[in-house]
This record gives structure tokens, sequence and C-alpha cells, in this order.
């Protein structure tokens, strides 16, 4: 059955093995406040600097002896001390702590670490909006900045490949641009017209891209019906693939902040999910981000 929000995907990781994730440089406050809430459906492994790490959970009035804390050793990128729990079967998947995302992600890339697939690696944002009857997903807004068509290929594939582990069948994907027809000096519109001939034929899976087409249309049958415009999944898309990164940040945090919707972000592309989200996230995005990492090691 198709998880359709965040308390399915809970009851789900709950109803499974607990599975296991790596904190890398786990020597920050916001990050451990997530893993010790998520205690009840992840154990964690902190990774870094443990005087550090005992320090925070102290701080959080946590007793550090509770806690699996590794080390890093010395002249080891800490991604790289994470990603071989992943490797010698200690830990399923990463969450980033107190380290730049650029310098997480440059550890988790590197051949010491063994986690590449020779893939694209993208970011997906998980809402749960009051407004919408199942999980949407914006993809991507958090890595990818200006993808071409084969990058767009790939964040497609990730998406896709995460919704059927969801338990979804054929996956909706709208190719969102700002108008419906194909204007080859909005290279997005090319594009999207291209996934959609690309997805008709079977080469991205088990989907169905339409596009270009605009938000509007995208989630309102009402206003599709008015324009004209044929579609047989409007108003029930599972992913918006976006033209470009400030779009998908906006989208993000617009569905978040604005619309009060529930939020979750991972890193697809490597052999395990990554656990990426804001520094001002809170408790609760941390969380549901906990149990979809979980939920995709199931």
């Amino acid at each position: 059955m198709a998880i359709k929000n965040f308390e399915e995907l809970i009851a789900s990781v709950k109803g499974g093995p607990k599975k296991t994730v790596a904190l890398v440089q786990a020597n920050d406050a916001h990050a451990l406040e997530a893993v010790i809430e998520a205690q009840d459906i992840v154990n964690a492994i902190l990774v870094g600097d443990p005087e550090k790490i005992r320090a925070e959970l102290s701080a959080l009035g946590q007793s550090p002896d509770l806690f699996e804390i590794v080390s890093v050793p010395e002249g080891m990128h800490p991604s790289v001390c994470a990603a071989n729990l992943i490797n010698d079967g200690r830990a399923d998947f990463l969450m980033k702590g107190k380290i730049m995302t650029g310098d997480l992600l440059r550890g988790v890339l590197s051949p010491e670490a063994g986690l590449r697939t020779g893939g694209l690696m993208s970011h997906i944002i998980i809402t749960e909006v009051p407004a919408y009857h199942k999980l949407l997903c914006v993809t991507d807004g958090g890595m990818c900045t200006y993808p071409d068509l084969e990058k767009k290929v790939d964040i497609v594939k990730n998406a896709v490949g995460f919704f059927k582990g969801l338990g979804y069948g054929t996956v909706n994907v709208a190719a969102l641009c700002a108008i419906e027809t194909v204007n080859p000096k909005m290279p997005e519109t090319v594009h999207a017209a291209e996934l959609k001939q690309m997805s008709l034929k079977g080469e991205l899976g088990d989907c169905y891209v339409e596009g270009p087409i605009s938000y509007d249309l995208a989630m309102m049958p009402e206003l599709s019906a008015v324009k004209g415009y044929e579609c047989p999944c409007v108003g029930d898309f599972d992913i918006l693939l976006v033209p470009e990164i400030v779009v998908g940040n906006v989208l993000g945090k617009c569905l978040t902040y604005t619309c009060n919707g529930k939020m979750a972000g991972l890193v697809l592309g490597c052999k395990v999910p990554i656990v990426l989200t804001s520094r001002g996230s809170s408790a609760e995005e941390k969380y549901n981000s906990l149990a979809l990492g979980a939920g995709v090691m199931n």
C-alpha cells in the first residue's frame, strides 16, 4: 500500500526492523536533538570528536554513556569514517551534523568512502500539505543548481525510485515551467517535453511525466479545465520537477512555512540515503527526515 502521509510512514518504520543512522560530526545540538527524539524509530552512531559530542549530550540532559560514539581517526575525513560504518554493516544511512554540506558530500563522493553508484546525487523535499491528499515531492531544490536534460533524467529516476520504495505504482511527475507550450528560448520547456516523451517510451522507469506545465494547472484541476489543458493526472502529482535550484528551494519553503506543510529532506543517488535538512529545521522536520531515511531502507 502506498504511503500517503508521515503518520503512515512512521508507523511503517516502527513496524519494521530498526535501522541505524550514522550522524556525521555529531557535536551538533539540533541534530542530536533529532536523534534523541527519534530513538523510537532509529538507532544512532555518533561520529566525530568524542569529547565535543559528550559535552553536547550532557548539555541536552543526556547521559553520553547511553550512546555509541565513534572517534574519527586522525587524517580521516568524517564522512569517510561514517561511510566505513555503512560498508561494515554497522549503519544503514547517514545524517548531516555539524559539517558544511559541501564538505560532507566531498567526503561521501571520495573513492575512500565507497558509496558512489555512478549516478547523479540529488535532493528531494517531501512535504505533507494540509490542502493536498498525499505526500508531495519537490526536486531538486538542494543540490543540482541548473541541471541540463541529462541531469534531469537522473533527478527524475532518483525521485521515482524513492516513491516506488514507498509502495507507489506509476509515479506522476510534473515538469514545472512558467508556460504550457514549448518555447526554444526557454530551455526548461524543451526539457519538459522531451522528458514526457521519454516517460511514454518507458525510459524513466515506472512513471508518467507531464510537461511543460505550470504549477497552478498541475495542482488545480478546475484551472486546467478552464484553460483546456488535458492531462490524466492533474491534481494528483507525486513529484514536482523544478527547472533549477532556486525554484525548488523557494517552493519547498513556501509549502512548509506559508502552507503549514510538514517537511523532510533527503539526498538520493548514492548507496544509502543522506538525511540533509536546513540548520533552522524544526525537530519535527528532522524526525520526519530520519523516518524517511529509515523507511527507504526497509
